[in-house]
């Protein structure tokens, strides 16, 4: 488990550990993941509607190419 402290690559201000989920060999897998900038002044600012890095199951989302 990584104990690190998640900081947004943009502004290096710190950002929420969030739990996403991936599929490996048939089995669900976590992967603790740094979640949305919520720093206002910061280009990759996630607004309060935007993303709240929750997951409440299902399958994930379909990839877009």
């Amino acid at each position: 488990m990584d104990s690190d402290e998640r900081v947004c690559p943009v502004c290096g201000q710190p950002v929420e550990t969030v739990v996403r989920r991936h599929k490996t060999l048939g089995a669900w897998v976590p992967v603790w993941t740094g979640g949305p900038c919520r720093n206002p002044e910061c280009e990759a600012y996630a607004g309060q509607g935007a993303g709240s890095g929750e997951d409440h199951g299902g399958a994930p989302a379909a990839k877009s190419s």
